[in-house]
C-alpha cells in the first residue's frame, strides 16, 4: 500500500507562484512513476504532469514552460513547482504513482491517490 499526502495549495494573485509537494509513504515507491493531476469544480479531472524512475518527464500543454515536476527520492516527496499561475490554473491538484513505472497522461494508469490540496488563483 503506498499513501501519498499532497500539502502546499493555498490562494495566489494571478502571476504568482506556488510549489505542491506530495509526500509518499509506505511501500517503495523509487521505482513508481509520479503524477500531478488537477480537477476544477463541474470539470474532469486532467492530467498536469508525470515523472518516471528512469528521470522521462511530461507536461501538460496547457503548463509547459511555467510548471515543473521534480523527486526527492531521499525523502520521498514529489513536488510540482508552478510559476506565472493563471486564473484556469485553479483546481484541486492530486498527486498519483503508478507501480509500472510509465509517466504517463492517463488516470486510469494510477492506482495511488492522495487526497488533494486546493489551489486558489485571484485575477
Amino acid at each position: 500500500q503506498v499513501r501519498l499526502v499532497e500539502s502546499g495549495g493555498g490562494l495566489v494573485q494571478a502571476g504568482g507562484s506556488l510549489r505542491l509537494s506530495c509526500a509518499a509513504s509506505g511501500r517503495d515507491t523509487s521505482m513508481y512513476a509520479m503524477a500531478w493531476f488537477r480537477q476544477a469544480p463541474e470539470k474532469n479531472r486532467e492530467f498536469v504532469a508525470a515523472n518516471s524512475p528512469r528521470e522521462e518527464i511530461v507536461y501538460a500543454d496547457s503548463v509547459k514552460g511555467r510548471f515543473t515536476i521534480s523527486r526527492d527520492y531521499v525523502n520521498r516527496t514529489v513536488y510540482l513547482e508552478m510559476n506565472n499561475l493563471r486564473p484556469e490554473d485553479a483546481a484541486t491538484y492530486f498527486c498519483a504513482a503508478n507501480q509500472v513505472g510509465i509517466a504517463t497522461s492517463y488516470s486510469t494508469s494510477y492506482e495511488n491517490w492522495g487526497r488533494g490540496t486546493r489551489v486558489t488563483v485571484s485575477s
